[in-house]
């Protein structure tokens, strides 16, 4: 079974829920860039608040190709993430884990946004001890048979108002209060070997 879907950045559980039964993934690169979306965004949880990191990008607000945009590396949002993200997990159980993966494709320092989603996509799904396939989009290939959610996980929107996710309670660091759908790292630096079970508990199928 294969699906086709965007590119996103360290995607939201949501995301995988939704992939996660699949034998391939093909993504959509040619696609034209749409701004304030999954696609350069993430959300994390601090101690006081839940946080969005974004990736600056250069031209994102015109026509241009998913795989065109640059990352715009004169802003200074490498280090805001990494300590972000060292701040929001460093007491995780499985930081000291999987942090060492994620950082080592920040250190490459991309020109491509979709190059560096790539690889932290192929990170998580490693993470993951996921056999799920990734595949660029030949917009030549047929559709027939496959499922196509493209456009249908909005940022703008809840998950609730889709049939993707459903929000199962995982132990995290801070608050009472459990908070679903944050990026996936949230469910690995938390919960580890134990995100496959999550994930597929995490599965809506109505």
């Amino acid at each position: 079974m294969a699906i086709i879907t965007e590119l996103f950045y360290l995607p939201p559980i949501e995301y995988f829920a939704a992939i996660w039964d699949e034998d391939v993934i093909y993504l959509d690169l040619e696609e034209n860039y749409q701004k304030q979306t999954y696609r350069n965004r993430t959300q994390v949880q601090l101690a006081n608040k839940t946080e969005t990191l974004s990736v600056p990008v250069i031209g994102g607000n015109k026509k241009i190709r998913t795989s065109q945009i640059k990352i715009d590396h004169d802003q200074k949002w490498l280090n805001v993430h990494l300590r972000g993200i060292q701040s929001a997990y460093g007491k995780a159980p499985y930081f000291e884990y999987y942090f060492p993966y994620f950082e080592k494709v920040y250190t490459k320092k991309f020109d491509l946004l979709a190059d560096m989603n790539l690889d932290l996509l192929t990170v998580c799904l490693k993470m993951l001890q996921s056999k799920i396939s990734v595949q660029k989009l030949d917009q030549c290939m047929p559709n027939g048979g496959n499922k196509d959610i493209r456009g249908l996980i909005n940022a703008k929107k809840s998950y609730q108002e889709r049939s993707i996710y459903k929000a199962i309670p995982y132990q995290q660091l801070f608050g009472l209060d459990f908070v679903p759908n944050l990026s996936i790292i949230d469910l690995l630096f938390c919960m580890g070997p134990e995100s496959k079970s999550i994930l597929t508990q995490s599965q809506k199928n109505d």
